[in-house]
């Protein structure tokens, strides 16, 4: 498990590295999701990858393949924000 606010680095498909900030985890449905903001680039908005296992169990960050997931999973980071928001 990550906690909040540690810095990761992902190889995009082109293998280069960028680094971001894991700003919280959430879980939906049974699953858990990384929140993860850009901690160098000038796009500065968050993205949102499952946490997954590979054949040797080590944990891994994946793209969220189904839009409908997605979707679920960005809908509750936004109303988990609006309640900190209010407090």
């Amino acid at each position: 498990m990550t906690e909040a606010d540690e810095v990761v680095t992902l190889v995009d498909e082109e293998g280069t590295e960028h680094d971001f900030t894991v700003i919280d985890i959430i879980e939906v449905d049974g699953s858990e999701y990384a929140i993860l903001l850009p901690v160098d680039e000038e796009n500065n908005e968050a993205i949102i990858l499952k946490f997954a296992k590979d054949e040797e169990g080590n944990e891994l960050l994946v793209d969220i393949e189904d839009d409908e997931e997605w979707e679920k999973v960005s809908d509750a980071w936004e109303e988990m924000i609006a309640e900190e928001e209010i407090e």
